[in-house]
């Protein structure tokens, strides 16, 4: 298995899914619509729905079943992106590498484009497994908890209550990783296995995965941030410091988080093992994001 080959074709298929289940950036109001692009189009590491393109060929299908779930979850997590960058919660002016949507277009329009994608992620599963009920059912009910308030955003509140928190403990940080980070990663695997019509214990080990997997992202992340630089990382390096998050690094250290991120790293493949399937992409796929500089 070549994983650079694979992993280009997974992108592609990304970029493709993108530009047919999405609003053109000329499609009225354009300057909405532009913004939504501006923000999807700017790339990134697109691990989410290459994850859920991956886990549906891992349980056998090979056509365009998955595309449209894994625009979703793009749709999803470029929308949180855009919002968490905004001045009242993160500020800041850098995102994959290029000025963040407010700094590009204006507040309000970013507001309105994050809010968008949101409810187009939702629409383009109602729509496009609409012959499918069940299945559509599930995958909206699982993108669904994944993004609200017991998980993304709750993640998101916990993080911005925890900023200059002297108390913090591993135990907020946990749920701080678990949900604002992890639970998208978890949500994209299981897509993929409901898209790809995986049986329950099937679903069962592909959570189990996303979840150390999503760990492990997060643990890394909170370590770049504190070594890398903003030209490499494509966003703002440093912040979490400056702005007293709670943070892997501020409560463990950078060498003690590294080997937590090991550990989960091992149970993420250890998880994926009881999947069935070939997962040689996958395990190459965890391996690549433990490894990465940005």
């Amino acid at each position: 298995m070549d994983f650079s080959a694979e992993l280009k074709r997974h992108l592609a298929r990304v970029e493709q899914g993108i530009e047919r289940h999405v609003p053109r950036g000329d499609t009225r109001p354009a300057r909405l619509h532009g913004a939504m692009r501006y923000s999807l189009e700017a790339g990134g590491k697109r691990l989410r729905p290459v994850l859920v393109l991956a886990a549906a060929e891992l349980c056998g299908v090979t056509d365009d079943a998955a595309l449209a779930a894994a625009v979703a979850v793009e749709c999803v997590h470029t929308y949180s992106l855009i919002h968490d960058d905004l001045p009242c919660m993160d500020n800041d002016d850098l995102r994959r590498g290029r000025p963040t949507a407010h700094k590009a277009f204006d507040e309000a329009t970013a507001l309105l484009a994050g809010d968008a994608l949101l409810t187009h992620a939702f629409a383009l599963l109602a729509t496009s497994y609409a012959a499918e009920p069940a299945v559509a059912h599930a995958l909206i009910r699982e993108l669904a908890d994944a993004a609200g308030s017991r998980r993304l955003i709750g993640g998101q509140m916990e993080d911005l209550l925890a900023e200059k928190k002297a108390d913090a403990t591993s135990q907020d940080l946990e749920f701080i990783h678990l949900n604002k980070t992890a639970a998208m990663i978890e949500a994209s695997l299981v897509m993929g296995g409901l898209a790809g019509r995986a049986s329950p214990e099937t679903i069962a080990s592909l959570r189990r995965a996303g979840r150390h997997l999503g760990l492990a992202f997060q643990i890394i992340d909170d370590v770049l941030d504190a070594t890398a630089d903003s030209a490499t990382l494509g966003k703002t390096a440093g912040k979490d410091a400056r702005a007293g998050k709670v943070t892997s690094v501020k409560l463990h250290g950078i060498d003690a988080s590294r080997r937590i991120a090991q550990e989960h790293t091992a149970a993420a493949r250890t998880a994926l093992a009881g999947a069935g399937g070939e997962p040689a992409f996958l395990h190459a796929l965890i391996d690549a994001m433990a490894e990465r500089s940005k």
